[in-house]
């Protein structure tokens, strides 16, 4: 499992994340599962009072050598066996008839399950934090550069002009969509697992289900309708959403990978002394940012792909898929909160070029709005019959070296329909926006509206 220790992780990862994955915070969410079994069971009769405390106090994972829990669970096949054999020892050392009534009822995959899912609840927020950091942040960006027009571009060429605010606009709708997803896949995933051997409960008898409801009041989860031990849905959905998130933050990385180039430079990553250097070009001033939303954009999916395997379970415990997700799903959630932090840390200190823009737009000559031209002279002389002169025309200013209005005051079939003054409005960046700024009005309300009700 991961755990930070790695050099790259500070980079990669998030520390608070990587916290709740530790050693010894996993042995801790395992050891509150059995307190609270304890304590459900007391509550309902199952157990004696008397052995509550005992337990509570020997689940302490500062009491114990993970080192030599991870030895065991070699041999023994899941943390959990080694687990309960310390506590048990434990608590029998200072009390021993409370030592009897240690997971009591439960199996490995209860205590195992149910650790997770307090792991995942202590995680995700982190995530959720950070994606909403890029919300703002991008938010603020569509904002303040609503009228900053840019080229668009498709396959990677010049297309029609939008601008920089409306780019900044779709990924703040595009992060909004998948915060709320990753929200609700969280809650539904917030569900106690606990079914005794095979999911009956029989060993409690008649009091199976008041247990269960008991531990998952104690430890603030819901109960589901059945024991989920061998339906892994809730987690695979979870990953699903994280990866989704992962590939939305990859996304913008990926835009600003590309608008930060040289040849570009439309926008940068905010110059601080050792970051993004080169080892051994003084001039360099790489996209750190981006580079790390990239990476977890590109690990992520191969990790989800894993735990949606993981999903083909033999009856009522799995051998091999349930042991798949121990180190998978964290591993998820620890790459899409490094990508998520590093791209809300980009954002919200992006150096935005307006005149580098204004320069690569006008950079074309002209032939970026040869849509508009085009669209205004069909009106006179039909669709088919305007885009191919069009498309002449630019195809003569590329060869000649000369801008698309030069090319077009010189065609008959052109001026016979359109001014030169008018030639030169419809080649004006400015004036071909379409409806950019109501967009990012749209998106900036249902940001607000989806805040409201967060709240």
């Amino acid at each position: 499992m991961t755990t930070g220790s790695r050099i790259h992780d500070s980079l990669l990862g998030d520390p608070d994340v990587a916290a709740q994955f530790s050693s010894h915070n996993q042995l801790q969410t395992m050891l509150d599962v059995e307190s609270a079994l304890a304590h459900a069971q007391a509550s309902v009769g199952v157990v004696p009072n008397s052995c509550v405390h005992p337990i509570r106090s020997a689940a302490r994972a500062e009491l114990y050598d993970c080192g030599q829990l991870a030895t065991e669970t070699a041999a023994s096949g899941n943390p959990v066996i080694p687990v309960v054999h310390h506590l048990t020892a434990t608590v029998a050392a200072n009390a021993p008839a409370a030592a009897r009534y240690v997971h009591w009822g439960a199996t490995s995959q209860d205590i195992l399950d149910t650790s997770l899912v307090l792991q995942m609840r202590a995680a995700i927020p982190t995530v959720l934090n950070h994606l909403q950091r890029n919300i703002q942040a991008s938010a603020a960006l569509a904002r303040r550069f609503a009228d900053a027009t840019m080229a668009g571009r498709t396959w990677l060429q010049q297309a029609t002009p939008i601008t920089f605010g409306l780019k900044a606009a779709g990924w703040a709708d595009a992060l909004n969509r998948t915060r709320q997803h990753l929200q609700t896949a969280l809650d539904d995933a917030l569900v106690l697992q606990f079914g005794g051997a095979a999911g009956t409960l029989a060993s409690l008898g008649s009091q199976g289900l008041a247990v269960t409801n008991a531990l998952a009041d104690h430890l603030e989860l819901r109960t589901g309708a059945i024991p989920w031990h061998a339906h892994r849905d809730r987690f695979a959905q979870l990953a699903c959403a994280l990866g989704v998130a992962t590939g939305v933050i990859g996304k913008i990385a990926r835009d600003l990978a590309l608008l930060s180039q040289t040849e570009v430079g439309e926008v940068c990553e905010q110059p601080v002394m050792g970051r993004g250097g080169s080892s051994t070009m003084p001039q360099k001033h790489n996209p750190v940012g981006a580079s790390v939303a990239l990476a977890a954009a590109g690990r992520t999916p191969g990790l989800v792909a894993t735990l949606l395997a993981a999903m083909v379970q033999e009856h009522e415990r799995a051998i091999g898929g349930w042991q798949v997700e121990w180190d998978t799903l964290p591993d998820v959630v620890l790459a899409s909160a490094g990508g998520a932090r590093a791209m809300a840390d980009t954002l919200e200190h992006l150096s935005v070029d307006t005149h580098r823009m204004r320069a690569n737009l006008d950079a074309s000559g002209g032939t970026l709005l040869a849509e508009s031209i085009a669209m205004t002279l069909a009106e006179s002389i039909g669709k088919h019959e305007a885009h191919t002169c069009i498309e002449a025309a630019c195809r003569l200013a590329h060869s000649q070296g000369r801008t698309l209005a030069e090319v077009l005051t010189d065609d008959p079939t052109v001026t016979r329909h359109l001014s030169r003054s008018e030639i030169a409005r419809l080649l004006s960046p400015d004036q071909y926006l379409g409806v950019s700024r109501q967009l990012i009005q749209r998106v900036l309300h249902n940001i607000q509206d989806t805040s409201q009700n967060d709240d």
